[in-house]
């Protein structure tokens, strides 16, 4: 089993001077971690969110590249050297060929250990031990007959956003990719109290993978660059690139393994999410910019900032984020674009179709006074899923995480009022932001 998309899963903090409010963290599944070791996605589902998740930052990807080695240096004979439990060196075996039961056991397996039961339905976990034993017991003849089984057995779990992905519907989550070259990066402590960058699983067939890098390989370098230091989300954008091009990546395979320059392939199936232009306002006196906003996609970082800066320069002293009708995306880029704007005051327009990762950067703007929400009430998800591959490329969508925005509000099934339903002057926005006060935290 791999893992597919992104997402970082340290506690959220977004701040902005003076007392900026963190996002409350979301509420686990009591063995989400044990599953993370597998192979996590990130956060996703249709919409998006932000908050606490279950591991590191990540990516996916799809095609190869050549490696080039360098002689790895051996340990002096009295250091010690041990392997993580469940890192993958160097050569692994070749995964079993999937079977019909192996596959639903692999979906059982992936809920019971990262699922997040919101309570609006109980869910029992003697009930749910029941269908592992259903499992066990039946024979399932067809493939399309074990994707009917996983399609029941999440069905009965009553939450909306768990649900199954045929291998089609897996494979276009493409778009989700941070790196470009089909890895998922996590931070682990090391020894000596510093923290390294290690792949917590890739693509099968993906450029990475194709490569040489493997699961539990510490990044030592991106393009020469020392990633010491670095959070796993900006070894991610350290790999970014334009497609096709080449990234040369310094990896040590385990923890004794022999280091190796990787060249890898980047394949980007992302577009860009960002539209932007200068509008003049007071009578031409002053500009604000324009900012339109898709979705949350492993590009939307990258290129918000650029379209933010092609507008300062143009002459924006404002910007208009518009999230109308943005269902969410990533987590973690979620998070980053809402720590560009606490900074700044904007103006954030939304809908009803403004929801998940939107929702957040709005309600983490508006509630540090950062911003004014204009438009209808938003959709009101608050819930974080990730997304699992399964051995045959299907792939399942599971909920694992909960938040609610700086003020402690619950977003799930409310939704977010905004300050006013149409655009008003710039003058009552400057007031009331001016106006505005965070309220304490705690």
């Amino acid at each position: 089993m791999r893992v597919l998309l992104v997402s970082n899963t340290t506690t959220l903090s977004l701040s902005s001077p003076p007392s900026p409010k963190p996002l409350a963290p979301s509420r686990l599944g009591p063995n989400s971690i044990h599953w993370a070791k597998k192979a996590l996605i990130g956060a996703l589902g249709g919409a998006l969110s932000l908050g606490l998740l279950v591991s590191s930052p990540a990516s996916l990807a799809f095609e190869s590249s050549s490696p080039s080695s360098i002689p790895a240096q051996p340990p002096p004979p009295s250091e010690y050297c041990k392997e993580d439990e469940g890192d993958v060196i160097a050569e692994s075996a070749p995964e079993p060929v999937a079977t019909n039961e192996g596959i639903v056991e692999e979906a059982w397996e992936i809920v019971n250990d990262s699922f997040l039961d919101t309570g609006r339905r109980s869910w029992l976990p003697e009930n749910w031990q029941m269908k592992k034993e259903d499992i066990r017991t039946s024979s399932i003849k067809s493939r399309s007959k074990a994707h009917d089984m996983i399609k029941r057995m999440l069905a009965s779990l009553g939450d909306p956003y768990t649900r199954f992905l045929s291998p089609d519907e897996f494979s276009k989550m493409a778009r989700y990719d941070m790196s470009g070259i089909g890895i998922n990066l996590r931070e682990v402590p090391g020894d000596n109290g510093d923290v390294k960058v290690k792949v917590l699983g890739l693509l099968l067939d993906g450029p990475a993978h194709a490569a040489g890098v493997r699961q539990g390989d510490e990044i030592l370098a991106v393009n020469g660059v020392d990633v010491k230091g670095k959070s796993a989300f900006e070894v991610s954008s350290l790999i970014q690139g334009p497609n096709e091009t080449y990234v040369t990546i310094k990896v040590k395979h385990g923890n004794c393994g022999p280091i190796q320059s990787i060249d890898v392939q980047r394949q980007l199936v992302a577009r860009t999410p960002v539209f932007y232009r200068l509008e003049p306002i007071e009578n031409g006196t002053r500009s604000v910019g324009y900012l339109r906003l898709k979705e949350f996609n492993a590009l939307a970082r990258k290129d918000l900032v650029i379209a933010m800066k092609r507008l300062q320069d143009m002459g924006a002293s404002f910007f208009i984020l518009d999230l109308r009708d943005n269902r969410g995306g990533l987590v973690q880029a979620g998070i980053e674009i809402a720590k560009l704007f606490l900074n700044e005051g904007e103006t954030v327009l939304v809908n009803n179709n403004t929801a998940s990762a939107s929702e957040i950067v709005a309600s983490a703007l508006h509630d540090n006074c950062k911003g004014v929400l204009v438009g209808d009430r938003t959709f009101g998800k608050g819930l974080i899923q990730s997304v699992f591959e399964l051995q045959d490329g299907s792939g399942v969508v599971v909920t694992v995480g909960k938040y609610v925005t700086p003020n402690h509000k619950d977003i799930n099934g409310n939704g977010i009022e905004p300050d006013y339903p149409n655009f008003p002057g710039w003058g009552d926005i400057t007031q009331r932001l001016s106006q505005c006060s965070t309220l304490p935290r705690g």
